[in-house]
């Protein structure tokens, strides 16, 4: 593919902002900082401290406060010059006659004084503007006996897969905050060689993060300009967006027009290898017609598309409006994520499943989905992550039957969650539990029972399952010994059973269902109980409901003496288990079924392989359910 050569590109800033006044020479740049420090819009995400359910907050996105540009397009600086001595022309003898370039006096480009004001320029930026001396040519440098030929080191001579995948080691996924630089060892990339520089332009393009429409219509200017970088883009990631951009106005961001129906479907139009659309809340009512027929149908190799939190009056009518074309018999998209879309009716759902046999991801949380939509998945598909929590819609009945017969799911099934708020719905009752868990894949690793009514005759059937099981939410009306009994052989069944013990490979345990007094905090500190002893490892967070969180935040000592800190984030509060810097038992929670999430029960399933932050992060870890 030809890759337009326009100087411009040496510094594009895609995926990170820059304040335009802080262009300065990349060899000048400080280094790339660290994650811990950046945030986005009323965002949730996790830190890198390699500590359980660690996470930062911000309302409003330190990115908004200064305004940024999405890209550079600055001419490549050059190194800062030293002051060196020019003879004349006529002399070239004299130490008398000349002149010192730069001057005694000089004080650093940024300081000259540019059409009659000081202004934060670069040396790139004063060469433009011919306020800047020219260095003397010097001749190039003698090869040295042995040394490659340009473009010719065996790093170069790589296939361009293996340099992509090692350049994108550097790429970050969340936007920094206003004051950092983006993507600097990136940066210095593009200005090494051709050939890094060919590999870079698919890292920094492959994936694009929008936070800002500013940002976006600049994007969009530049794929507009060099077509040839809008086939290299696979990602439009949303979910970092912040709709008040630098505190502006909706009428001042409307007659700005940056993003609009008319600017995505352009964006789309541009990016024909488009592969993941995120999008979320913020940009629901840009989502028209013309734009979601575009992802359906327009785009052959997109794979998966999430509208999470997309309720509006606007997304809903735009939808509804589909269904009377006519539709393809099969989609591309294999990861779907309607996660809370409420507004949507049920009929949406029996066209759109019914098109997808390749289906592996699929999150309806919240939505109206019916028993007729959920059979109607296509027997060749293979769900790994299934999210049917408050589909208030679905009987009993037909999730049982679903799970235990449909082939989709069987011996596929990782993530499974089929929770409801007790206090308002109920999906599952005892009788129903005591019929689901038999027939549970051994595959699956996180199950979610939360709302539905438990007995303890249910502790013998998740017994097995906690010996493949990481994450665990229990429903109600259980009490704490008999949870007990998941991490300690059952005394009632004699020796045998505890010769015979299996260890449990629980990391996570959700116990929010247990209200007030359901959960006796006397017996759970004590010896009597094994739940936040060491024999419970690798046991390492458990959810408790807010009422016990204000109870226990009235005693952090006796906390901290058990080995246990109490974290929170959003509506939600954990107990996570200390762990020494250096303890080999020391989990960051990281596995490949997250895709990117580190943190331990997440409540919607991401559906691109990817940082957790932004409305996502809000989404998975900052709500109830």
């Amino acid at each position: 593919m030809a890759v337009p050569k326009d100087p411009g590109l040496s510094h594009i800033h895609l995926r990170r902002d820059c304040p335009p006044d802080h262009k300065t020479l990349v060899q000048l740049r400080p280094s790339t900082p660290d994650r811990t420090a950046r945030s986005s819009f009323s965002s949730i995400r996790e830190t890198d401290s390699d500590l359980a359910q660690t996470f930062t907050s911000s309302k409003i996105s330190s990115s908004s406060v200064i305004p940024e540009d999405a890209v550079d397009t600055s001419t490549p600086g050059t190194p800062m010059l030293e002051a060196r001595f020019q003879p004349p022309l006529t002399r070239p003898d004299s130490r008398l006659h000349g002149y010192w370039c730069p001057p005694d006096s000089f004080q650093g480009w940024k300081q000259i004084n540019v059409r009659g004001k000081l202004a934060s320029k670069s040396f790139g930026d004063l060469q433009v503007l011919k306020y800047a001396w020219n260095p003397p040519r010097q001749p190039p440098p003698p090869r040295r006996k042995g040394a490659c030929a340009p473009g010719a080191s065996p790093f170069e001579r790589l296939p361009i897969e293996i340099l992509s995948s090692i350049i994108n080691l550097l790429v970050l996924d969340v936007p920094p905050n206003g004051l950092s630089r983006r993507n600097v060892d990136l940066m210095s990339l593009l200005l090494t060689s051709k050939t890094l520089h060919t590999a870079t332009l698919n890292s920094l393009y492959s994936k694009i993060t929008i936070p800002h429409s500013r940002i976006f219509q600049k994007f969009l200017a530049h794929i507009s300009a060099h077509p040839a970088l809008g086939t290299i883009v696979r990602r439009l990631d949303f979910c970092h967006f912040n709709p008040s951009q630098l505190f502006s106005t909706a009428a001042e961001r409307y007659q700005a027009r940056n993003l609009t129906s008319e600017t995505l479907l352009q964006c789309l139009e541009l990016t024909p290898n488009l592969q993941e659309f995120l999008a979320q809340e913020y940009i629901d009512e840009d989502l028209d017609a013309k734009v979601l027929a575009k992802l359906f149908w327009g785009l052959p190799r997109l794979q998966a598309v999430d509208f999470c939190g997309c309720t509006s009056a606007a997304f809903k009518e735009s939808f509804v409006s589909l269904l009377g074309l006519p539709w393809p018999d099969q989609l591309s998209i294999t990861r779907l994520s309607l996660h809370k879309c409420l507004t949507l009716p049920s009929s949406i759902f029996e066209v759109l499943l019914p098109r997808m046999p390749h289906l592996t991801h699929l999150d309806v949380a919240g939505t109206r989905i019916t028993d007729k939509a959920l059979a109607s998945i296509p027997a060749t598909a293979r769900i790994t992550h299934l999210n049917l929590a408050k589909c208030t819609l679905l009987s009993a009945r037909a999730v049982i039957d679903f799970l235990a017969h449909h082939p989709a799911v069987t011996g596929s099934l990782v993530f499974l969650s089929i929770a409801s708020d007790a206090r308002s719905h109920q999906l599952l009752g005892p009788d129903d539990v005591s019929e689901l868990l038999p027939v549970l894949p051994q595959t699956i690793k996180s199950l979610s029972l939360k709302g539905s009514r438990m007995v303890s005759s249910h502790i013998n059937l998740l017994r097995p399952l906690t010996k493949h099981l990481e994450e665990l939410a229990l429903g109600r009306d259980l009490r704490i010994d008999d949870v007990n009994l998941l991490f300690v052989p059952d005394p009632t069944q004699g020796v045998e059973a505890q010769l015979s013990w299996v260890p449990h490979t629980l990391k996570y345990l959700d116990l929010s269902d247990f209200w007030g007094s359901e959960l006796d905090l006397s017996y759970l500190f004590s010896n009597r109980c094994a739940i936040l002893t060491k024999f419970s490892e690798p046991l390492d967070v458990l959810e408790i409901s807010d009422d016990i969180a204000r109870r226990l935040n009235k005693s952090p000592g006796s906390i901290a003496r058990s080995g246990w800190r109490i974290s929170d984030c959003g509506h939600r509060t954990w107990l996570v288990r200390l762990r020494a810097e250096g303890d080999r038992r020391r989990d960051d929670g990281a596995r490949s079924w997250k895709m990117g999430a580190e943190s331990w029960g997440m409540r919607k399933i991401p559906v691109a392989r990817a940082e957790v932050g932004g409305m996502y992060g809000s989404f998975m870890f900052g709500r109830k359910l």
